[in-house]
């Protein structure tokens, strides 16, 4: 079907659009009830497995190629592709409701005559005017026309659309908002003018004409709501301006790749090899028959013998034991919270070399703490915040009419000039923001003069940054609290109970390009107009005057793990603020270029500003981040931090954190903007060894651009690596070019909405449950809800999840191997006969009832417990050189079950010549099933009471069947002859095994059960020691 073009469009409020534009329906479905069926089943023939296993079933129908019955082939392969298709289903069903929950949720919509009419999201079309209630989801992306609240303002939460918590102030157009009811919108005469769709939710380029009046308005992203975020004050009223495919969430909804772990791939490798073997043992005995004949079919009989070489049950037993591991990680109560998205890769946990991590919110709390307020020749901390109390009260006493008194207070002019300094310095945090105090009555009863208003009345405020926030709480604290805000006004609350009011005339929010915002107020007591702006120190340095402490203190500040803001003002004329307000309105309007129009305009301004303060405000660290990154960095992984913050503040969190260690050298990458400052960078790295490496993002870029294979060499060989100023694309294409350059495997852990890409990106993707909200854990594969949880996911259940893969697949490939041997000696003793050496049910129950319960309880097991594998981290380092699954491993298993094969078919020696050959089946299957279960028991490293049952119960199963079923001849199962016999067989198969497996442990234990060993020898002596 052909792409709809994106195109901007002109809506006309209150009149149904010509123009046809995507449906609203939300649609998350693989498949439809037609097409679920061919396209399920094309997903799992399209694997190499399953459509072996279907060309041999399918062969089963040709008389002439029929060894055995039907279900012998259908049965196994029936069962693997209707769980899979029955998980499938679950799925989409699941989906599906999901999607019509979405799609059928009710909505009031306005009618011409002036009436309401509920309608379905689904309905939705553009130019629909839809009122949204408080606490319901927006359906469709919308300009926001009108609202209850008295401000003209409403506040929506954007958690699901960017993962920020915090609520985000929206303001209704003007021009509909001064409308004296909703029903004049349809008698008036406008148009809403919007860009074409696109993908960035942070800004939205449209006009709003009335064309009665000839009145037009700019239209910003503070006008509009998305679809997907909810209201959380008032009730408001919108335009539809996009719907369904065509809505910012659904744009930015880009389909995560499939992720195959490296487990799966090493034993779709081995499969590989094992397919190999299927043909060649094929070739051997056809050329062994000679190729006379039916040779072809002949050919193909054979290929259905040693079909089972390949076993179709090794996939189902790998999925069904990664969902029990996932089920035990969800279970675990010391870290409790975690969840599992992602079923198919729990092994790539104990695979993991890199651990790239955000810094904010995973590291460190993302918990602000105001703790310095630095004036150049004075700064206040916390033990003497009381003195900036002080000087504020002073302050607006003296600005309150009481001058007098307060230059009797302050004998000299050095005093007066702290007070005035501190005062101002404390205004200017408590104005420029865009912080809202929200009351729990729901009414701003602070608007009350009186000192104790804020403590009767609990307060919250809101903003999109808890810098933001943790500046206002301060400026509460020491006696200047935000009580009121709303579109063109602020309030404050002085010491003395006198309300502080000013005017706010314009708001230049904070963007990660501009790294600064600005706020022009008015106090309505003076009628002076203020610029007051604060931002990071690199771009507000350039615009301040000139001072001999900034930057010095800043460095200071930053040392210390600090997150530094320079605050600073400009006093304006009423003609210069007319004159700005002029030239700003104009770059509103316009439609091209509005950005940097509105960007230029506001330069004009920012410069020779008058420096207040600068800021420290602490991030605390994680609860035990210290001791897990030590942990991590013992059990092998390097750890590289990826974070947008600055390179100092990146740089100090990774000592405090110990990321980098006190005594470890750092080689800094600063902004580098030419090759050759690159190769100079590169080469003075080169001669450096065990240092971090410190990089920024502009940096990165420029090295990748002209070296990327030099400086990717160079960063993997460093203990850490940490990239600052970087942006979420950025952070992906790290973690890309670990993998494409080191083949090694890869977890990002991050907790913000600009993590997802590179949790997306990693080959697991852990997300934490935090401040920023909840996106990135729920697009990660393992969402936990504290970061020192990963030593315990990755060094616990990691370790297990891939050992006890590692061993049942290997056990499910002896188990075809064993009986594929047996087959081959079979066939050659009669004369190269293509016929099956077990009929019927047996080869079903052999790989089922009567073998799998053992086999299948291998993910039980485990080599060490969970208290040596955190204490001794160091072996984890084993788990990433992919030694319990390797080929190595892979041909001992095919020599011992070449050798139990060749035992286990001894019995056929003379069955060729005294004609009886149902004995010999009974002894050669009954010792075939025995000596599984004691290989069972030889793989096992801790035993578990449930194995134990699954040994009895297999033996149950096969002992019932043989008695009710008739496989073999009752009279001889009894006989003294059968016993011994089979005795010895099993024996011979298993009893070397367990000998040369005694003389291992022996001479050469491996690591684990040392440790375990000098464990309980420890437990032991404490214990005695202290009776």
């Amino acid at each position: 079907m052909r792409r709809r073009q994106l195109t901007a469009r002109s809506v006309r409020v209150g009149h149904a659009t010509v123009e046809k534009f995507p449906a609203n329906v939300i649609r998350n479905q693989k498949f439809n009830i037609i097409t679920f069926i061919p396209m399920a089943l094309f997903e799992q023939f399209k694997m190499f497995l399953n459509l072996y296993f279907l060309v041999m079933a399918t062969s089963q129908f040709i008389p002439e190629l029929r060894i055995g019955y039907l279900y012998t082939y259908w049965g196994p392969l029936g069962f693997v592709i209707m769980v899979t298709l029955i998980r499938e289903a679950v799925d989409d069903v699941r989906r599906w409701q999901r999607d019509k929950e979405v799609n059928q949720q009710k909505y009031k919509k306005m009618t011409p005559q002036g009436g309401q009419r509920t309608i379905t999201s689904a309905n939705i079309r553009v130019g629909d005017l839809i009122f949204v209630e408080k606490d319901q989801r927006v359906p469709a992306d919308m300009v926001f026309l009108r609202t209850t609240e008295a401000s003209g303002t409403c506040f929506i939460r954007t958690d699901q659309l960017d993962g920020e918590t915090d609520w985000k102030l929206r303001v209704a157009v003007p021009v509909t908002q001064k409308l004296e009811t909703n029903e004049e919108l349809f008698t008036t005469d406008a148009t809403v003018y919007a860009e074409k769709p696109q993908k960035d939710i942070h800004n939205f380029i449209g006009t709003f004409t009335k064309h009665d009046t000839s009145t037009e308005e700019s239209l910003s992203v503070e006008s509009t709501v998305w679809a997907g975020t909810v209201v959380a004050s008032g009730r408001l009223l919108g335009l539809v301006i996009y719907t369904g495919a065509e809505t910012r969430a659904v744009m930015n909804n880009a389909a995560p790749r499939s992720k195959v772990g490296l487990l799966d791939l090493e034993i779709n490798n081995l499969t590989k090899l094992l397919f190999v073997a299927v043909l060649g043992l094929t070739v051997v005995m056809m050329l062994l028959k000679g190729f006379s004949g039916p040779w072809y079919r002949y050919f193909f009989r054979f290929m259905l013998l040693f079909s089972y070489i390949i076993p179709i049950s090794l996939r189902v037993n790998l999925d069904v034991g990664k969902a029990f591991y996932s089920w035990v990680i969800h279970r675990d109560q010391d870290m409790q919270g975690t969840v599992v998205r992602s079923t198919t890769i729990p092994e790539e946990l104990g695979r993991i070399t890199y651990l790239l991590t955000d810094k904010t919110g995973t590291l460190t709390q993302n918990e602000m703490v105001f703790k310095i307020l630095h004036l150049g020749t004075v700064a206040y901390g916390t033990d003497t915040f009381d003195e900036v109390s002080a000087h504020v009260a002073t302050f607006f006493g003296k600005d309150s009419g009481s001058s007098g008194q307060a230059a009797t207070s302050t004998p000299t002019r050095m005093r007066r000039t702290v007070v005035t300094r501190v005062g101002e310095a404390v205004k200017a945090l408590a104005l420029c923001h865009n912080v809202t105090p929200v009351y729990e009555e729901g009414v701003n009863l602070a608007l009350e003069e009186g000192e104790d208003i804020q403590v009767a009345h609990s307060v919250t405020y809101q903003a999109s940054s808890p810098d933001e926030v943790a500046l206002v709480k301060w400026t509460e604290s020491v006696g200047l609290p935000l009580v009121h805000r709303d579109l063109t006004s602020l309030t404050l609350r002085t010491l003395q109970g006198k309300l502080v009011t000013f005017t706010v005339l314009q708001i230049f929010p904070f963007t990660s390009e501009s790294k600064r915002m600005g706020i022009i107020v008015r106090e309505e007591a003076t009628g002076q107009v203020v610029l007051y702006m604060k931002g990071a120190d690199t771009v507000m340095a350039s615009m301040v005057e000139y001072n001999d402490w900034l930057e010095e203190e800043c460095i200071n500040l930053a040392q210390k793990g600090l997150r530094t803001l320079v605050v600073a003002r400009k006093v304006l004329t009423q003609e210069q603020y007319t004159h700005f307000e002029q030239r700003y309105t104009a770059a509103k309007m316009s439609v091209t270029e509005r950005g940097s129009r509105l960007a230029a305009v506001v330069e004009t301004l920012e410069c020779d500003l008058e420096l207040l303060c600068l800021t420290g405000v602490e991030d605390k660290l994680q609860t035990n981040v210290k001791q897990t990154l030590e942990l991590l960095r013992n059990a092998g992984m390097k750890i590289w931090m990826l974070t947008g913050d600055k390179l100092e503040t990146a740089t100090c969190i990774a000592k405090s954190s110990r990321l980098v260690s006190s005594n470890q050298g750092m080689h800094i990458m600063g902004s580098l903007g030419t090759r050759r400052e690159a190769h100079l960078e590169l080469n003075a790295l080169r001669r450096k060894s065990d240092c971090a490496l410190i990089i920024k993002g502009d940096a990165l870029e420029t090295c990748l651009q002209y070296y990327e294979h030099e400086l990717m060499d160079l960063a993997v060989q460093c203990p850490v690596v940490v990239v600052c100023r970087c942006s979420p694309t950025q952070k992906a294409a790290v973690v890309r070019l670990i993998q494409r350059h080191t083949g090694k495997r890869t977890a990002a852990v991050g907790d913000g909405g600009n993590d997802v890409s590179m949790i997306q990106a990693a080959d697991a993707g852990i997300g934490i449950v935090g401040k920023e909200g909840k996106q990135a854990s729920l697009a990660a594969d393992f969402s936990i809800e504290q970061f020192q949880h990963i030593s315990r996911l990755c060094l616990v259940h990691g370790r297990n999840s891939y050992k006890r893969s590692a061993a049942l697949s290997q056990f499910v490939m002896h188990r075809g191997l064993i009986i594929s041997t047996m087959q081959a000696i079979f066939s050659s003793i009669f004369y190269f006969s293509s016929v099956a050496l077990y009929q019927g049910f047996l080869m079903v129950g052999y790989a089922t009832i009567y073998t799998n319960f053992p086999v299948f309880s291998l993910v039980l097991d485990h080599d060490v417990s969970p208290t040596i594998a955190l204490t001794y981290p160091e072996l984890y380092k084993d788990l990433t050189k992919g030694r319990s699954l390797s080929y190595k491993t892979f041909f001992v298993w095919v020599l011992i079950s070449v050798y139990q094969g060749v035992r286990g078919a001894h019995v056929w020696r003379d069955a060729a010549f005294r004609g009886r050959v149902d004995p010999r089946v009974s002894i050669s299957f009954t010792s075939l099933i025995l000596t599984e279960l004691l290989m069972v028991g030889l793989t096992v490293r801790s035993w578990h009471p449930l194995m134990v049952v699954a040994q009895f119960l297999s033996l149950a199963f096969y002992a019932l069947s043989v008695i009710f079923m008739h496989y073999f001849d009752w009279e001889f199962i009894k006989s003294k002859d059968f016993f011994w016999k089979v005795l010895v067989i099993t024996l011979v198969s298993s009893l070397p095994l367990y000998i040369l497996k005694f003389l291992r442990r022996k001479f050469t234990p491996p690591t684990y059960s040392k440790l375990e060993e000098l464990n309980t020898f420890g437990s032991s002596s404490l214990t005695q020691q202290h009776p």
